[in-house]
């Protein structure tokens, strides 16, 4: 496995029949968590949809050894995920829609930054999971290309390719927790990517004030000083890179007004 090195910053395998994933000898990942159809069906747009059973596999606390002690002092945390190809009924393969809880270390609602490694992307995110969800974005992103979700937004990770299977990493807040009773309570977030052929369409959420989407490409954040190197190789880099995930009012002037 020693390619995924310079893929991924990680030496690990990615599985997609059983999904999951194997570590190499300096890299340790728990067994990982499977999101099955069932689990998620409350926030899709028809819950009574066919797909496949096992929609994801997410392993949570992925490392290399050696930077274990350097991860839990700085209160990091690196996540891999992997989806099945396919689709959920009209909509594509995606993960329930969320807010992260507040950490009780920051008293924020962390950020997250997400690396695609395999498969097309698309990060849907909103300012607020309320009646009215403020500004809405659709950010498309490639193998290689990063995405930042900003504090407290709600936010959903989707497959843009029916065919191909999408594998992300993302660095978070080591005490990480995941909401959804405000998503789950507005049937889902304020817009529904829809599968028309291999495209993606949107359809509004009525439980939402009409408003308007902004579909975008992904960009550099170099005002986070984000290079393009694998983000798990930037942390080994520099380790204090990424304190903005944990610490986000380090960044606090940054987040107002963020453009994704």
């Amino acid at each position: 496995m020693a390619d995924s090195r310079q893929i991924y910053g990680l030496d690990m395998a990615i599985h997609h029949q059983p999904l999951g994933f194997s570590y190499g000898e300096d890299v340790t990942g728990p067994m990982p968590e499977i999101r099955h159809l069932n689990d998620i069906r409350a926030s899709l747009r028809d819950p009574d949809c066919e797909g496949p059973e096992d929609v994801y596999a997410i392993a949570m606390d992925v490392a290399r050894m050696q930077d274990r002690e350097e991860l839990n002092k700085r209160m990091l945390l690196f996540g891999v995920v992997t989806y099945a190809a396919g689709r959920l009924g009209e909509e594509p393969v995606r993960s329930q829609g969320h807010i992260h809880r507040i950490s009780q270390h920051s008293g924020w609602s962390p950020p997250e930054l997400y690396e695609i490694w395999q498969g097309k992307a698309i990060i849907y995110m909103q300012e607020y999971v309320d009646d009215d969800p403020g500004r809405c974005f659709a950010v498309i992103a490639g193998p290689g290309e990063k995405v930042l979700v900003p504090p407290g937004w709600g936010h959903a990770t989707i497959s843009a390719d029916p065919n191909t299977p999408l594998t992300f990493g993302a660095w978070c807040d080591r005490e990480y927790g995941f909401e959804y009773e405000a998503v789950r309570a507005h049937k889902g977030l304020a817009w529904y990517p829809l599968l028309q052929g291999n495209n993606i369409i949107w359809q509004h959420n009525s439980s939402y004030i009409p408003g308007r989407l902004q579909v975008v490409t992904a960009r550099n954040y170099p005002e986070f000083g984000i290079t393009e190197a694998p983000v798990y190789q930037q942390f080994i880099d520099d380790p204090a890179r990424f304190q903005f995930i944990s610490r986000p009012e380090k960044a606090a002037e940054l987040w107002q007004n963020f453009h994704p």
